[in-house]
């Protein structure tokens, strides 16, 4: 692979942990992308407390164990990964580097991990896939125009990939105030490829943010857990057996004949969440979840995981740190699904704490984009390995061979040092 100049340039400064690349993004990027990758919520107090919480949560490592082999690998929805790091959905990456969502594929089959595609990228499904094996989710939003979202899932399982993670934080978009002043829009000479072809409007340079104004046109702000249904537009035949099945609990499979006899959802029967488990049968990951209520809610409606998310502090400001939120919610899930944690990972100790407190995995997302700026695939793969060092590292000190033997008692939290001073 041959690097360009400026991607040789920033290899002269040795780079010895993930954080450097920021500092060379800033660097090297417009300022208006930049901001874009970099930027939180309105004060961005959430964005800092993201990093912020893993600073107070301290180790407990135990000594004299034969660390000698360490074993980082694990399985994730049935799928065997190298180390239970993956990658988060990232919007826009050819803004970061020409060969942007490319560059990404490829270096996390080289790591043997997850790449989550986001559903705004600017590559398609189609063209990830064509870099190679490896195994990808794919980040969903639900469209108003829900033959939107039928066409990305279908195109999303043909293309291979292998779950969609459905984003539930975004009826909105959060107040990004430095995509505001720069009026954020996506260069000309880029365009969301998994939308290109379909009529639903473009992200273009508007008198605020661009994006904010894509998402309030296009996305459903309806989208909720409940059970909404316009009983007036559905045939008498269909009411009987609708009727039928409320009492036995088998609404869903009401919905699927439904959508089956019907060919299209255009009887007004929605059921949101539940609706996307009757157009694939791809497993769904519900991003988006940092409060007991929602996971217990994630759980009844038959998520396959969930991911505790604040969507990199871009949305609610003054939210907790997606750190702060992983234990109410693990205690939830109760192992029935599996837990993961996006947002604030930099460290490999960073990994070892959420899964101390319980995560499956974790994904990362800006360092991601940061080192692909910095240094095209060269730089996530070297992002990639210095978290996987560093979390094997950890692991050792701390005296655990493999993950199982990672628990809650190797770590101190805040909660934990106030109730050993009462």
């Amino acid at each position: 692979m041959k690097m360009g100049i400026d991607e040789q340039r920033s290899t002269k400064m040795e780079i010895t942990n993930v954080n450097e690349y920021e500092a060379i993004a800033k660097e090297k990027l417009p300022k208006m992308i930049y901001d874009y990758y970099a930027s939180g919520a309105e004060d961005q107090w959430t964005l800092k407390e993201n990093r912020d919480a893993f600073s107070r949560i301290l180790f407990r490592p135990r000594i004299l164990i034969d660390v000698s082999k360490i074993d980082m690998t694990t399985t994730v929805l049935g799928y065997k990964i190298s180390m239970p790091i993956m990658i988060a959905p990232t919007a826009m990456q050819k803004m970061a580097h020409p060969d942007g969502e490319y560059a990404t594929a490829r270096a996390a089959s080289a790591a043997g991990t997850i790449m989550t595609l986001s559903s705004w990228a600017t590559s398609s499904v189609e063209e990830v896939t064509s870099t190679g094996p490896g195994i990808r989710f794919f980040q969903l939003y639900v469209y108003k125009d829900r033959n939107v979202v039928v066409q990305l899932v279908r195109r999303a399982e043909r293309a291979g990939f292998k779950a969609i993670a459905l984003t539930v934080d975004t009826p909105r978009l959060g107040r990004r105030e430095a995509d505001i002043r720069n009026r954020f829009a996506l260069p000309p000479h880029l365009v969301l490829k998994n939308f290109e072809g379909l009529d639903i409007g473009k992200m273009d340079r508007t008198n605020d943010s661009g994006l904010a104004s894509y998402v309030a046109s296009q996305v459903d702000r309806s989208l909720s857990w409940k059970v909404q249904l316009d009983i007036n537009s559905i045939p008498w035949f269909y009411k009987i057996l609708i009727n039928a099945c409320i009492i036995k609990g088998q609404l869903l499979y009401m919905l699927a004949i439904i959508q089956l006899l019907e060919g299209s959802a255009d009887c007004s029967l929605y059921l949101d969440v539940k609706w996307l488990q009757t157009i694939t049968t791809l497993p769904i990951l519900v991003k988006g979840v940092m409060t007991a209520d929602d996971a217990k809610l994630a759980v009844q409606v038959g998520a396959a995981g969930i991911v505790v998310s604040n969507h990199g502090a871009r949305q609610l400001d003054y939210a907790p740190a997606t750190i702060s939120c992983l234990e109410e919610v693990v205690k939830v899930a109760q192992g029935r699904i599996p837990v993961f944690l996006d947002g604030g990972i930099r460290r490999g100790t960073d990994v070892f704490k959420a899964l101390a407190l319980g995560a499956c995995g974790v994904f990362i997302g800006r360092p991601v984009v940061f080192s692909l700026a910095a240094e095209g695939e060269a730089g996530v793969r070297k992002v990639l390995q210095m978290l996987r060092d560093e979390f094997e590292l950890t692991m050792a000190l701390s005296g655990c061979c493999s993950l199982k033997d990672i628990t809650r008692s190797h770590i101190l939290t805040e909660g934990d040092m106030h109730r050993a001073r009462l």
